[in-house]
């Protein structure tokens, strides 16, 4: 009996493990070449993917992206680089409307908070921007930083599907106030968040925009999304001070 149980159960498991596999496979998608790698002797732009084991956000340089914002007539992002104006970078990332924004307790992390954004229908999101005046090695050290060079219209690519997450009201972005960290604020945002539309998801898409290979199951969590861009992009986090 007990042996009958137990090979249910690794049936069971082999035909969970094939079918997230195939999931994978079948969602993933490869590197655009017109886009990415910039090739030898290209201009490239550096961007930085930063992750703390659960959340990613992407760190861009400002003035170029105020540039690029303003030429591709995304006015809200554009308005929201020029806030931050007295900073080279901003780190932006973006995630459900009241776990993001939610004080954490004493442990750390609120439990109920996380469940209701993973499985509750319609979860508003807003966007939480950062000002960056160092180098974000330095001040994320306790996260994982991969660098990631872009080519001019691969940047200007992933600037246009960033400017889709930022809602707009009488012409400029709406902001909520003061953020979690550093100089920083939070800002109303466009899309729902639910389990199969995370923090990492929305990073991974705008690195496919530019033109990195994707695989959106893989991207569910942080160390996937990673391990996606060590294999079939060869981009490896920086060593930790």
């Amino acid at each position: 009996m007990v042996r009958r149980r137990l090979a249910r159960a690794g049936v069971a498991l082999l035909l969970v493990v094939t079918l997230a596999a195939g999931a994978v496979v079948l969602t993933a998608r490869g590197a655009d070449p017109a886009l990415w790698p910039p090739k030898p002797g290209e201009p490239a732009i550096v961007v930085h993917l930063v992750t703390n084991g659960f959340h990613t956000g992407l760190v861009l340089p400002r003035e170029r992206l105020l540039q690029v914002a303003r030429a591709a007539g995304q006015g809200g992002l554009a308005a929201l680089a020029q806030r931050f104006e007295a900073y080279e970078a901003v780190e932006i990332g973006w995630g459900e409307a009241r776990f993001y924004r939610a004080p954490a307790p004493p442990g750390g992390f609120n439990p109920w908070l996380a469940l209701r954004a993973l499985l509750w229908p319609g979860n508003g999101s807003v966007l939480h921007v950062v000002g960056l005046s160092e180098d974000p090695g330095i001040l994320f050290q306790s996260a994982e930083l991969v660098d990631i060079s872009l080519t001019d219209e691969g940047f200007a690519r992933l600037v246009r599907r960033m400017g889709e997450s930022v809602a707009v009201r009488d012409g400029g972005p709406v902001e909520l106030g003061q953020g979690l960290y550093g100089p920083s604020l939070f800002y109303e945002a466009r899309g729902t968040f639910s389990a199969f539309n995370v923090c990492n998801h929305w990073a991974a898409r705008l690195l496919a925009a530019a033109g990195l290979p994707s695989a959106p199951v893989l991207a569910t969590y942080p160390a996937g999304l990673l391990l996606d861009l060590r294999v079939r992009a060869g981009l490896v986090p920086r060593p930790r001070l």
